[in-house]
């Protein structure tokens, strides 16, 4: 369950993902979120260079267009309902092998509903593992917390391992920060295990995501 997730992992969180998907853009058709960003022009909050995210020891970062919507990397950890259907906006990352990385940001209406929108998502990746499991038997999965980040009004980092019994190993590390009404999501994933996720690397990348913004 990688950005560049295998075929036979993602099969698994389908379910999952379509459903968070759903969630977070609203039906077709809908009418426009009641949350979503103020007409008014104001300055878009900017994205990570693919150089600053965590090394990869043998294969370059290229980074893709921002795109409007939100990605589905990040909506297998986002869960299927309850998750404000604003304007979202990404970034998707690549190596040539089997490390991926996205970044999403989320300008809400205030600062009192970025707080609450960050909040809902570091509850929401929290509670990811256990959701995997519920989804698929075939899949352990285990949740880490690293900790919070004095940048701004705060990050939080977290990180995600799941194993199928298939013998798909993925590794993902995932941050919430915030500046002011603007929420942004950075994940980072490959195959391997928690020995293999470059903790320390992300926490600096997530730092200059959020400082980056505005």
């Amino acid at each position: 369950m990688s950005m560049r997730i295998r075929a036979a992992a993602l099969s698994a969180i389908t379910v999952l993902t379509l459903a968070a998907v759903t969630s977070l853009t609203g039906p077709a058709g809908a009418a426009p979120a009641t949350d979503a960003v103020p007409k008014a022009k104001a300055a878009a909050p900017k994205f990570l260079a693919a150089s600053q995210l965590p090394p990869h020891p043998s294969s370059a970062w290229t980074a893709g267009p921002v795109t409007d919507g939100f990605p589905i990397e990040l909506a297998h950890c986002l869960g299927e309902d309850g998750i404000p259907a604003y304007d979202y906006r990404h970034r998707v990352f690549h190596t040539e092998l089997d490390t991926g990385a996205v970044q999403a940001t989320i300008v809400t209406g205030s600062a009192a509903k970025g707080k609450a929108l960050a909040a809902l998502i570091n509850k929401r990746i929290r509670s990811c593992a256990d959701r995997i499991e519920r989804s698929d038997p075939e899949i352990e999965a285990e949740g880490r917390y690293y900790g919070s980040l004095p940048v701004e009004e705060g990050a939080q980092v977290h990180g995600l391992h799941t194993n199928a019994s298939w013998g798909a190993t993925d590794i993902h590390l995932l941050s919430v920060g915030r500046d002011g009404r603007t929420v942004t999501l950075v994940s980072w994933g490959q195959m391997g295990d928690f020995g293999d996720a470059p903790v320390a690397a992300f926490k600096k990348t997530t730092t200059k995501a959020v400082n980056k913004l505005y």
